[in-house]
């Protein structure tokens, strides 16, 4: 985490009690998506309670030795150029195939019209360039990790 969101979660967390800080014990930061256009925009979403889920590679994580995100885990979510904008705090995560995500978690990610074929489209796609990077084949069984949360400080 890089000194901007580390002050920024320090400032979150300097405003909550002892015990309430205790609970937390996992952190980082991060943007939405590969592009610039598409982070500011989930970024936006997120703040304005629209965006309340995302989607990653389960292949991602296991390419990085990246741990799977927990529930109470806290993440400052910044824009393309790492300035801080929230910070979420991680309440479900669950693996399923590509092919069993829903119209309900489709609407929950909140990009687009929320439709589950706008989310298929879309996700394809850029799932499908991380599966090149990876040297993986993308499939409808592919493994996604779906993270819910809710934004605890703006």
């Amino acid at each position: 985490m890089d000194e901007l969101s580390k002050r920024f979660l320090e400032k979150y967390l300097s405003s909550i009690s002892t015990a309430e800080r205790n609970k937390y014990q996992r952190f980082d930061a991060y943007h939405f998506c590969s592009d610039e256009v598409s982070a500011n925009n989930c970024v936006r979403l997120v703040i304005n309670g629209e965006k309340r889920a995302t989607a990653s590679l389960l292949w991602a994580y296991e390419a990085e030795k990246e741990p799977l995100p927990e529930i109470g885990q806290l993440s400052v979510i910044t824009n393309w150029k790492k300035i801080p904008q929230c910070i979420i705090e991680t309440t479900s995560v669950k693996i399923y195939p590509w092919n069993e995500v829903g119209p309900e978690f489709a609407f929950e990610e909140g990009e687009g019209d929320k439709s589950l074929n706008y989310w298929q489209t879309e996700h394809w796609k850029a799932f499908s360039q991380e599966c090149k990077q990876l040297g993986r084949e993308p499939n409808e069984k592919m493994p996604l990790v779906l993270e819910n949360f809710k934004v605890i400080y703006k």
